[in-house]
């Protein structure tokens, strides 16, 4: 069989070859790697083509096998990529000084409430002492403590979103 013989051959399902590996693969990069590779496999066995019943047929079952072990290898290499991702469960450095960015913010925004609020949000936030403690502590109504507190946490979340959204619009 020579290469125009072939070409004839092939022209007519080869969009179905890549069709299917489309489907399975997903990529359309690697569907046309597939449908190339198959049509290279067909071409050396362009010499026993003839004893199949159906070429198509025969084309389609090898993209099916090509197109499931390329899912094999690519999941045997993902299970190796997850797995290595739970080997360290410490936070990445940049995390941690983002964390410690943030928490010096937190801080800063804090010194700058008014006293009240800022004793406040020692106590309970920080200390984590109960309402009720609180109240007797400072004297005042829990309502009232709940009120200043909302409002102490109110402009702190504000300032943290205006310091994090810095620029964008």
């Amino acid at each position: 069989m020579n290469q125009n013989e072939f070409v004839q051959l092939t022209t007519p399902f080869k969009d179905k070859v890549f069709r299917l590996a489309k489907r399975l693969l997903t990529s359309t990069e690697e569907a046309e790697d597939a449908t190339q590779e198959v049509l290279v496999k067909l071409w050396s066995k362009n010499g026993s083509l003839d004893g199949f019943n159906s070429v198509e047929a025969f084309a389609m079952t090898m993209t099916k096998n090509y197109c499931l072990d390329q899912l094999k290898s690519k999941r045997a290499g993902n299970l190796k990529i997850v797995h290595t991702n739970f080997t360290d469960r410490e936070p990445s450095v940049d995390k941690k000084v983002e964390d410690s960015d943030s928490l010096n913010w937190v801080e800063k925004i804090i010194s700058q409430l008014p006293a009240q609020q800022r004793l406040l949000i020692q106590m309970r936030d920080i200390e984590q002492y109960e309402f009720a403690e609180i109240a007797k502590i400072t004297e005042m109504n829990e309502t009232a403590i709940r009120v200043a507190l909302s409002r102490a946490r109110k402009t702190i979340r504000e300032s943290m979103t205006k310091t994090h959204n810095y620029g964008i619009k």
